[in-house]
């Protein structure tokens, strides 16, 4: 009797023992059906752990087939079960991160298609010529295709067919992605290019583990950099990816690979279709694509000769997954090339703290590109203290544009050059309320005011998603008229801007218009050819654009985002100020940027106006091993959550209770979590905090998670948490 592991991708910890008929042969990656309860589900072959019981034959179930496909590689079976140990998740959930395309699983079937056939056309028509005109010996089509092609109805194909003139055949369901051309419209590197392209390029010839830092100034060139370490890993015959932030996961970019390369990329994000998504799956799983762009769930993809991985933008924290495997792709791109002994390149310009200070120790190759590509000059950078200039009230409207932001524009219209305001928050205003009674009107189901959207006249919460049609009374005293707009988000700023200035042409960007990729596509074509003249957006305009007109950016609120008790709070803030800053005077221009703040005496402000990154990064560094913050300590969130706050907390003490005592360690809480109450639940957060090098995860094993809750209650475990809301 033969008995196998079988790993099923459900929330479970480890793979289930089945016994293998003896008609069957299967090795550890191979996919099988087998039985669970009254179902048949789609598992891996797993391998077998250490000292692992064994089960009674009597409570054994046979596997019911093999199914035929390409197995998962073993590089990547150890890299699921790393990932699920070391962030406490159940290794089934690890493999759903993998087989999150249920269409892929199994043979591809061919579809139906037409191709000529023998027969003779017994009469001619303009149509039927139409259509033989439209297809050459050899070639096939679906009937649909063809039809198209030929400009005319499906009914003209099937009379041809009848005649037999055309003939019944098959095609493969999916086109094939084309192999890059590794020559293909080469760019012409500068010297600090060259060296940096050469470092990585020798340890892809080297088939040997090295993370390297990208480190260049918004504009460097440094993908140009990592697109020739593209080159060589198909040159030698293996596969690469790209992982970039969704947001910055951009039609402009994916261009950018075709006019280098002449192919397209194969694409991984959420805005695949199904028949995409199943397409660029079995394209990877079989080694036919080689270059993937993806977000940071490609790095599960089923890879089968993977050579290079580039995390761009590393520092950014959409590499964070929020539920299920809490994984953080930019860390865990480090294990999975450390597992199959192959390059990482971490591109930023402003690299996380924790990448920064491995660079700068010698862990991580620290590759250095400091001038702008091109000649062209980083922007000066100046604050605009609001103490001293706050923005001028207009008949009664509250105004966010000060007056030398406004000057700064107007010299800009004057001169037909192009200014961005950026303002990182959606929506028109953050808060309605009741002058009145004082009324705020919140979210029922969350601890968050309702945000006001004019656009579409309806109030939003931005964490649950509810949605209601604005009120013209008050909900709470029912007075008509009273209810007002406070505070800011782009929408008021476009409003704004466009009273002040009537004569321009203006553009608003923001990730809830919820635009088609071709109307966005639209919208950047009109603002990269200087259609426009003012741009306004979120972080969606701060990332992965080139805008030859821009000059001038004007940051509405800089200081927003750095009081919300995240330990990361000024690092992430400084990241995106210079990721907006690097917008302007990409070509031969000079650029501006000016910063409204109150605080233009922080360390952030000062740094960004110095444009001195170091003495920002010794800052942070030094406040962070005071306090024995990440990356000088180690951190763990535990969250509870209940329909009942009593309950959560019961269970939340009831669990720090059970936890082993060991020096050094510190529990913090329970305490309600900055957002207490989310999606009709209370949510009561416990921190631990442990000196570098602390096993966490056997700590929070031992004591807390051995706790099981019951009932309604829910435990999220987080070992290396990146968001404190």
């Amino acid at each position: 009797m033969t008995i196998i592991n079988v790993l099923l991708p459900l929330a479970i910890a480890d793979a289930y023992s089945y016994e293998l008929p003896e008609h069957l042969h299967v090795n550890i990656g191979d996919f099988v059906e087998v039985p669970l309860g009254s179902r048949k589900m789609i598992g891996v072959v797993w391998p077998s752990k250490p000292n692992q019981k064994i089960v009674s034959k009597t409570k054994l179930k046979l596997v019911i087939s093999a199914v035929e496909m390409q197995p998962l590689s073993m590089q990547l079976i150890k890299f699921i079960n790393w990932v699920c140990d070391y962030y406490i998740s159940p290794k089934g959930m690890g493999l759903r991160l993998v087989l999150n395309v249920p269409e892929a699983i199994g043979q591809v079937q061919n579809i139906a298609a037409v191709c000529l056939g023998s027969g003779q056309l017994e009469r001619s028509t303009k149509a039927r010529e139409q259509v033989l005109n439209a297809i050459q010996k050899g070639e096939i089509y679906k009937k649909s295709e063809l039809a198209k092609r030929a400009g005319v109805g499906t009914g003209v194909v099937d009379g041809l067919l009848k005649m037999g003139v055309l003939s019944h055949s098959q095609m493969p369901k999916f086109a094939k992605f084309e192999a890059p051309k590794t020559n293909h419209n080469l760019a012409e590197l500068a010297q600090d290019q060259q060296i940096a392209a050469k470092s990585i390029c020798n340890a892809i010839d080297a088939n040997k583990f090295e993370t390297f830092l990208l480190d260049g100034v918004t504009g460097s060139g440094k993908t140009e950099v990592y697109f020739a370490a593209l080159a060589a890993t198909i040159k030698q015959g293996k596969q690469a990816v790209v992982l970039l932030p969704e947001i910055a996961l951009t039609v402009d970019f994916l261009q950018r690979f075709e006019n280098r390369f002449g192919v397209k990329p194969a694409p991984w994000h959420s805005g695949l279709s199904k028949g995409a998504r199943e397409r660029v799956w079995r394209a990877i799983a079989s080694g036919e694509a080689k270059i993937v762009i993806g977000a940071r769930s490609a790095l599960f993809l089923p890879f089968v000769n993977l050579g290079l991985i580039v995390v761009d933008e590393e520092h950014d924290g959409a590499y964070k997954q929020d539920s299920g495997v809490l994984y953080h792709a930019r860390d865990m791109a480090v294990v999975r090339a450390n597992i199959g002994k192959f390059p990482l390149v971490l591109a930023s310009a402003t690299p996380s703290l924790e990448t920064y200070l491995n660079a700068t120790s010698g862990k991580y190759t620290h590759l250095v590109l400091e001038k702008r590509h091109g000649g062209a000059k980083m922007p000066h950078v100046k604050a605009i203290d609001l103490r001293a200039n706050a923005p001028q009230n207009e008949n009664g409207n509250q105004r966010f544009l000060s007056e030398p932001l406004i000057t700064a524009m107007r010299a800009k219209l004057a001169k037909n050059e192009q200014s961005l305001l950026f303002l990182n928050r959606r929506g028109y205003a953050p808060l309605t309320l009741c002058r009145a009674c004082g009324h705020r009107i919140a979210c029922p189901q969350c601890d968050a005011w309702l945000v006001e959207h004019r656009h579409n006249g309806r109030l939003m919460c931005h964490h649950c998603g509810i949605s209601t049609k604005k009120p013209t009374a008050c909900p709470e005293c029912e007075v008509e008229d009273k209810l007002v707009a406070c505070g800011p988000g782009v929408e008021r700023i476009f409003e704004e801007a466009q009273e002040l200035f009537p004569e321009a042409r203006i553009e608003l960007l923001s990730s809830d218009m919820h635009m088609s990729v071709d109307e966005l596509q639209r919208r950047l074509a009109i603002i990269t050819n200087g259609e426009c003249d003012i741009i306004i957006g979120t972080q969606m305009i701060a990332k992965g654009h080139h805008f030859p007109h821009l000059t001038l950016v004007g940051v509405v609120d800089a200081d927003l985002g750095l009081e919300n008790g995240d330990p990361r709070a000024a690092e992430r803030t400084y990241q995106l100020l210079n990721q907006v800053a690097g917008r302007a005077g990409r070509e031969q221009k000079q650029g501006n940027v000016l910063l409204q703040t109150y605080t233009p005496d922080s360390p952030v402000m000062r740094a960004m106006i110095a444009q001195d990154r170091e003495a920002f990064y010794k800052a942070e560094a030094y406040g962070r091993e005071l306090a024995a913050l990440p990356p000088f300590g180690r951190l763990a969130s535990i969250v509870v959550s209940s329909k009942e706050q009593k309950k959560a907390f019961e269970f939340a003490r009831a669990m720090i209770d059970q936890s082993p005592k060991v020096t050094g360690m510190v529990i913090l809480g329970p305490a309600p979590a900055p957002m207490g109450f989310v999606r009709g639940r209370h949510r009561v957060r416990v921190l631990a905090r442990a000196p570098k090098g602390f096993k966490m995860q056997d700590w929070l094993k031992s004591g807390m998670l051995s706790l099981k809750p019951k009932g309604d209650l829910k435990v999220q475990t987080d070992t290396d948490p990146y968001s404190f809301f």
